[in-house]
């Protein structure tokens, strides 16, 4: 069964998260939910997308294509989240 992709992308932050003793993220909490919009936002602003040019190709595609599925299943299920850089 796949998986949403704002799943993996909060699980994928969460693990950096547990590494540096943070606590974990959720969907379920408003304010959580804005701070993934706002990672969301810096990982898809081009120099984060591109690894500095460094990135290019397929795996920049589906970097992107990740991303951009994220930010769209999670403003489906938070509408009151804020992009910028994902519009």
């Amino acid at each position: 069964m796949a998986r949403f992709a704002i799943e993996r992308y909060v699980e994928q932050k969460n693990q950096w998260r547990k590494l540096f003793g943070n606590e974990p993220l959720s969907l379920l909490n408003k304010e959580h939910a804005q701070h993934i919009a706002e990672c969301l936002d810096a990982d898809l602003s081009p120099e984060n997308l591109t690894c500095d040019g460094e990135l290019r190709g397929q795996a920049l595609r589906t970097k992107a294509n990740f991303l951009r599925r994220a930010a769209s299943e999670l403003k489906a299920l938070c509408p009151h989240v804020r992009f910028y850089e994902f519009a």
